[in-house]
């Protein structure tokens, strides 16, 4: 009866998956009509003749199946961020999504350590790496591209702590600047692209539609000074901000990157995170 109950539970939890992968393409949709429509209420830029432009999407697919990043993939999505490194190689060269996903962008959106740099250079089609922190992992980052023979360079954004949580990673926004000279200078096999950040959820919660939230508007400081020291113009610099709950507010801001994961794939099970 044990060996019974046992088949239940894994068929149970088989059409359990099925359904919420279903699901996904309708989700998908909802995400991008509220990014569509935040969009078109916000002014355009400068010289942009009108035209607004909505920022990319990243669907956030991490402890998901490679199923759900299929369901994703066939609905018309292309960037999708994983954060666990052994998770991330195996799901990017998984047969199915070898073969029916060749244009996926991918991009690490979590806590890199240094030394699985190089394994996290094993995923195909890595697009991005957006939580550079520090000198010492920009140039590790750097050295696995060379090491793995890299044919272009690996895009890179800066993570910025703009909240100051002492449980968020991220360099000092006063650190910035210093970070930026080091990955253009001394890292020719790393593209910077521009910032990231993940903002404290409640300031987000507590702004209206016409406030902003303080750690976005610190993450626009930081590229306004990047710029200022490097001559770039600002519109060149990404700004990955913007989570499920607080990317209305994100976009309002000038987000061009918003990373998207449970309301599209769903509530997560971390149980097996830890070994990642």
């Amino acid at each position: 009866m044990a060996q019974s109950g046992e088949t239940k539970t894994a068929a149970e939890c088989s059409a359990m998956m099925s359904t919420e992968c279903a699901a996904v393409p309708a989700a998908l949709r909802a995400v991008m009509e509220r990014i569509q429509h935040v969009t078109e209420e916000c002014e355009p830029p400068p010289d942009s003749q009108g035209v607004k432009k909505a920022p990319r999407l990243v669907a956030v697919s991490k402890v998901k199946p490679y199923e759900f990043v299929l369901a994703a993939y066939q609905a018309g999505q292309r960037h999708f961020g994983e954060s666990y490194v052994k998770e991330f190689v195996e799901k990017s060269n998984e047969e199915r999504v070898v073969a029916e996903a060749p244009d996926i962008q991918w991009h690490f959106i979590g806590h890199l350590q240094r030394n699985k740099c190089k394994q996290l250079l094993g995923v195909r089609n890595l697009w991005m790496v957006e939580t550079v922190d520090s000198e010492r992992l920009a140039t590790s980052l750097n050295t696995a591209c060379v090491s793995c023979q890299r044919d272009e360079p690996l895009h890179v954004l800066v993570q910025v702590n703009t909240s100051a949580e002492e449980n968020k990673h991220g360099c000092l926004p006063d650190y910035c600047c210093s970070l930026v000279r080091h990955i253009v200078q001394s890292c020719p096999r790393l593209k910077f692209a521009g910032l990231m950040t993940i903002g404290a959820l409640a300031r987000s919660l507590q702004c209206g539609k016409e406030d902003s939230n303080p750690d976005f508007m610190c993450l626009l400081s930081c590229r306004n000074a990047i710029c200022q020291e490097f001559s770039l113009n600002p519109d060149d610099l990404e700004l990955s901000m913007g989570m499920t709950n607080d990317m209305e507010s994100a976009i309002r801001l000038g987000s061009t990157n918003v990373r998207v994961g449970t309301a599209i794939f769903g509530a997560r099970n971390y149980a097996n995170a830890a070994t990642q």
